[in-house]
């Protein structure tokens, strides 16, 4: 959520500037993600000024384009202007050589150029192109006495801001709002010494002027809408938005639509309390009705799709027809446009679960369904009215044409808590006193209702909807006093307790330093990943993922079955930011459903047989291995070097690789790649090319190498592993080569396999120093060029021991894979 500090001192005195702000806000509990310098109109109007059209002619070699002369001050530019309203002597603003300007996510910078022939150095600007207005018929026309060469930022009174990312957990509702995080503010100042003032708006000058139109609302559905009210005002003047209120929510990214409609906006970011304003012509038979709509029922929502509402989806009705879905999104036809003349305003508290399933069934997350799902004030519905209905008065006329109609069906008393402070120092770990914990809890809106020694009872505010224990008063307590502020004992006492063994967590943590030493970065992705990437797949299928009943999006609809997506986000992420050079490992788990399990007799007694959840280590390895530099050449990552990072990681745990197998890998996520596998004939990993539709499907346009390696079955073979400590060898090894031709299907393991089969006791090693394919080899052949390290602890091999050997490797291998010596 964005906070302008501008918007924010309108209710607080702040003493301290936007980045102090923001290191409390993080300590109080609201994590701030960002702090940025923006202006009130992006980019500032910077290059913009104002000019003087002196000449004003056709084009011409075009119907429809003028070529003009305008003074900006310190010279005179030719630029020819396309806009139809263009003449001679008016007072314009004009983007000169080197300006960029935006549109939406977009920017472009003005360049010198030549149209049609006729040199162009400047742009005269509509409204849109600059982010002042939406108008695109025309150029501006400034009044006459606007002075030339002056800054358009000056004319347009650009302001500078701040804006505070506030990343708001689900259980603050209350501090989705520029007055929520103002009131955590002065809380936090309260309880330190700083005498600051906390101002809410005044609604005081509400008042009914007439009752020219009178709506009557009837709620059928009191549980889903326990509290609704509402007021109609008559003849506004629906139009453009003054330049305050513009300013305040483009500032915090939202574009302005109409005064109306703004006010709504401004109010839902003022105070945290979504309203909806209906155009009172279009609600027919005057009445409002709240109730579920029909199964199956059509209904056109504002961004123009037709949607088939579910009979548990809460509808804002007319007597004919419905309106608006409760708490969600508004309907086509029933909103306020430019012919809008009376406005009929809501304000209601609906239940969140309601809401959230509804959101979640359309997919439609919306300000207004993030804060009524969290939890709203259900006793600020009536104040939240009447500020909406004064600010729509001060900036569209009108008058209050009835009787406030206030429909409560619920008593929505405060929470009462008990707190023992004896209890709340024992938590916090530190004793900081009753005058200072009083001070805190007055400054929260948190009222002692009744002292009884050490025990207090208190009544907390019913827009606190996370405070309704007494560890929640506590963790309040803490978050305003400061985490910080609470010393860390002298002594730490502790007591023996069983290690299980081998320790997962140790082996986790040796592996993570291990992979840290050769240059990998750890990361942490979710475990709630897109539902698009099972569904193309055949191995790991969409029906085979754990599927979450309410997700907040597509985007986090399923659980992971691989880490390779999350990985390979963080590479997209990272390379689209020219850090394409990634040495990445994750641990993570990996979640699956059996769909044949589900069916089996133990699911009726143990919900949980369908599903299984397995600890998994991902590595990704994409871009260069090294650099180029005077001393070196850039040199790619291999498939290789990720082999010898893996062998590295069985070795460290205890695997002999001398004694596992490998298979060729055939999975549609990979181009190629290779299963390892342990003695027992279980797969401990496996590593890959990644395939390229994968990579397109995620932004990727760089190679990259991934291995999964199974933890689970990886523990299991260190737990069989036995250190064996041995003298170094007193006798000296011998290496012998032998140059095999043999057919292009034999693989080195292959190879390495059968000459351990045949010589078990003095081979120690088998390398692959050479690969040749090519001429003047017989079709289908390639050839392998080996090392074979033989040793003996205890004596010097002999010649005749060594040709023995090496004679017998020779007949295995012509007998087994047809070879010959080259």
């Amino acid at each position: 959520m964005n906070i302008s500090y501008n918007w924010l001192k309108r209710y607080i005195n702040v003493p301290d500037d936007a980045q102090t702000v923001a290191k409390i806000l993080t300590s109080i509990g609201l994590e701030v993600g960002t702090v940025e310098e923006v202006e009130t109109i992006r980019g500032g109007l910077r290059g913009l000024v104002v000019g003087e059209v002196l000449t004003c002619e056709a084009h011409p070699n075009s119907d429809h384009l003028h070529v003009t002369t305008v003074n900006v001050g310190n010279e005179v530019l030719p630029i020819v202007c396309g806009a139809p309203n263009v003449a001679a002597g008016q007072k314009v603003i004009v983007a000169t050589i080197g300006t960029v300007l935006y549109d939406g996510d977009q920017s472009f910078t003005i360049k010198k150029g030549k149209l049609r022939g006729e040199d162009s150095f400047g742009m005269i600007c509509a409204e849109d192109e600059i982010g002042v207005g939406s108008d695109h018929a025309g150029i501006i026309v400034l009044p006459q006495d606007t002075p030339v060469g002056m800054p358009a930022s000056e004319y347009y009174h650009v302001e500078n801001d701040t804006l505070i990312e506030v990343d708001i957990t689900p259980n603050r509702s209350d501090a989705a709002s520029h007055y929520g995080v103002a009131r955590d503010l002065y809380a936090y100042y309260q309880a330190h010494g700083q005498n600051i003032s906390l101002q809410k708006p005044s609604v005081e000058a509400f008042k009914v002027d007439n009752h020219d139109l009178q709506i009557s609302v009837k709620v059928e559905n009191t549980e889903a809408c326990p509290r609704y009210t509402g007021v109609s005002i008559k003849g506004v003047n629906v139009q453009e938005s003054p330049d305050w209120l513009k300013k305040a929510l483009t500032t915090i990214g939202l574009r302005p639509i109409n005064n109306v409609v703004d006010v709504t906006n401004f109010v839902l970011h003022e105070c945290g309390q979504a309203l909806h304003a209906f155009d009172a012509d279009k609600v027919k038979g005057n009445q409002i009705i709240v109730r579920n709509a029909k199964q199956g029922q059509k209904f056109v929502t504002l961004d123009g799709i037709e949607r088939t509402m579910d009979e548990r989806d809460l509808m804002i009705c007319n007597s004919e027809e419905a309106m608006c879905i409760a708490g969600v999104f508004g309907g086509l036809d029933s909103g306020v446009t430019e012919q809008t003349k009376n406005v009929f305003l809501e304000s209601a508290y609906f239940d969140p679960v309601t809401i959230r399933k509804t959101s979640r069934r359309h997919q439609l997350q919306t300000d207004a369904s993030f804060r009524y799902e969290r939890g709203c004030d259900p006793n600020n519905t009536l104040y939240i009215l009447k500020r909406a209905a004064l600010l729509i008065q001060e900036v569209a006329g009108g008058t209050v044409s009835m009787e406030i109609s206030d429909n409560q069906f619920a008593e929505f008393n405060p929470w009462d808590v008990t707190i023992d402070i004896n209890r709340v120092n024992s938590l916090i770990g530190k004793a900081i006193g009753e005058d200072h914990i009083e001070t805190i809890l007055k400054a929260l809106e948190i009222e002692i209702v009744k002292k009884n020694g050490s025990v207090w009872q208190l009544a907390v505010p019913r827009y606190r909807v996370d405070v309704q224990r007494e560890c929640d008063v506590v963790e309040d307590i803490l978050r305003i006093y400061g985490y910080d502020n609470v010393e860390f004992p002298e002594k730490l006492n502790t007591s023996l307790a069983y290690g299980q063994k081998p320790d997962p967590i140790a082996l986790q943590r040796r592996i993570a330093e291990q992979l840290t030493a050769q240059g990998f970065y750890e990361i942490l992705n979710n475990s709630l990943t897109k539902v698009a990437y099972y569904e193309p797949l055949q191995e790991l299928t969409l029906d085979s993922c754990v599927k979450i009943m309410n997700p907040l999006s597509q985007d986090l609809g399923v659980m992971r079955q691989t880490l390779l997506f999350g990985g390979l986000e963080s590479i997209a992420r990272n390379a689209n930011r020219k850090n394409g050079d990634l040495k990445l490992y994750e641990f993570g788990n990996c979640y699956h459903f059996s769909g044949e399990k589900r069916k089996d007799e133990k699911a009726n007694d143990n919900p949980l047989f369908a599903y299984s959840e397995e600890p998994h280590l991902g590595l990704w390895l994409t871009g260069n291995k090294t650099a180029q530099s005077w001393v070196r050449r850039e040199e790619k990552t291999t498939f290789y070097q990720l082999r010898a990072y893996v062998n590295a990681i069985l070795t460290r745990l205890g695997v002999d690789i001398q004694k596992t197998t490998t298979e060729r890998l055939q999975n549609e996520l990979y181009q190629d790649g290779l299963t390892i596998k342990a003695q027992n004939g279980k797969a401990i990993a496996i590593i890959g090319i990644v395939a390229r539709r994968v990579l397109k499907q995620l932004d990727v346009d760089q190679e990259v190498y991934y291995a999964d390696i199974d933890w689970k079955q990886l523990l299991k073979q260190n737990k069989q592993y036995k250190a064996v400590i041995n003298d170094l060898p007193k006798f000296p090894e011998v290496k012998r080569d032998f140059a095999l031709l043999v057919d292009k299907s034999v693989e080195f393991a292959d190879l390495a396999r059968a000459a351990f089969e045949t010589e078990k006791k003095l081979l120690k090693n088998v390398y692959l120093f050479d690969v040749y394919e090519g001429k003047n080899l017989e079709a289908g052949k390639k050839s392998y060029a080996l090392s074979f390290i033989l040793q003996d602890a205890e004596n010097t091999l002999k010649d005749t021991q060594i040709e023995n050997i090496m004679s017998r490797l020779k007949a295995k291998f012509e007998e087994k894979f047809n070879a010959t010596l080259r």
